[in-house]
């Protein structure tokens, strides 16, 4: 043992106290598991305490959970007694819209068997979270809940939420339920809200396309005008040409004026205040 660097005393103290016990182990057994590493004190503690307990733990197993990094004699304790796990506040929304915070007590007990390879203390607590929430959200009024708590306990214990996890979940108890907010209506303020600004901008959009057709409009009127400006200043022009051209006498031009005439003094009759002025 010595040339191996195995203290022989670590070994003589391990097979005494497991022969006292009435373990049967072997010195081979127990330096094996010192050259690989191992806690050989915390192994043996561990088996003792599983054999009073009648928890079925081989040396074997005991080892290889020793060498996988977890504390196997704390396994063993708490596989004999249970430990409660308070999981953080769960927030969820039943169907009418009512925001439920929940807080339970999970109460666990070590898996000897899954302890190498299984999941932690986290999966619980999220595996019962994500319960919690399903549960509550399957819920059509939060008053059910809040009526029978147990409920959830009893749907989220038969999902069978321990399965491949370090652990045994013995009971799931509702510690607090809490009423939060009304999420229903914040989310159907928030529509109305986004409606409205969506019909904002869209009348907005209406009201610049009108101000931009008017605008379109005033420009085609002045265009109109500038063309009747441009063909009355042509009419002069004409008249000169159709004088000497012989087209047109002066007593053509006279009539043509009074014409002119007569159709002013219609449309200044025509409009109010703007008639012909009489002076007594």
């Amino acid at each position: 043992m010595r040339l191996r660097k195995v203290p022989p005393s670590l070994v003589t103290n391990a097979m005494i106290i497991s022969t006292k016990a009435g373990l049967n182990i072997s010195s081979n057994e127990i330096e094996t598991h010192f050259l690989a590493g191992g806690n050989v004190n915390n192994v043996i503690k561990a088996l003792i305490s599983a054999d009073k307990a009648n928890i079925p733990l081989t040396f074997k197993l005991a080892t290889a959970i020793d060498l996988a990094g977890r504390d196997v004699f704390d396994a063993v304790q708490l596989s004999v007694n249970p430990r409660v796990i308070n999981t953080p506040p769960v927030a969820a929304v039943a169907k009418d819209g009512i925001q439920l915070i929940a807080k339970a007590r999970v109460t666990v007990r070590a898996n000897i068997n899954q302890l190498v390879g299984g999941a932690g203390e986290e999966t619980i607590l999220a595996r019962v979270g994500e319960g919690i929430v399903t549960t509550i959200g399957s819920a059509v009024n939060h008053k059910e809940v809040l009526e029978n708590p147990d409920r959830i306990s009893k749907t989220v214990l038969g999902k069978g939420l321990d399965s491949g996890t370090a652990f045994e979940i013995l009971s799931i108890d509702i510690a607090d339920i809490d009423i939060g907010e009304n999420i229903g209506a914040k989310l159907q303020t928030d529509q109305a809200e986004a409606d409205l600004k969506v019909a904002n901008a869209r009348a907005e959009e209406r009201r610049a396309m009108a101000v931009a057709s008017e605008q379109e409009m005033r420009s085609k009127a002045q265009e109109a005008r500038a063309k009747v400006i441009e063909a009355e200043a042509q009419l002069p022009l004409a008249i000169a040409e159709a004088f000497r051209s012989g087209n047109l006498g002066i007593m053509d031009y006279y009539k043509l004026e009074n014409l002119k005439s007569d159709t002013d003094m219609r449309e200044s009759i025509s409009k109010p205040g703007k008639g012909p002025s009489h002076n007594p």
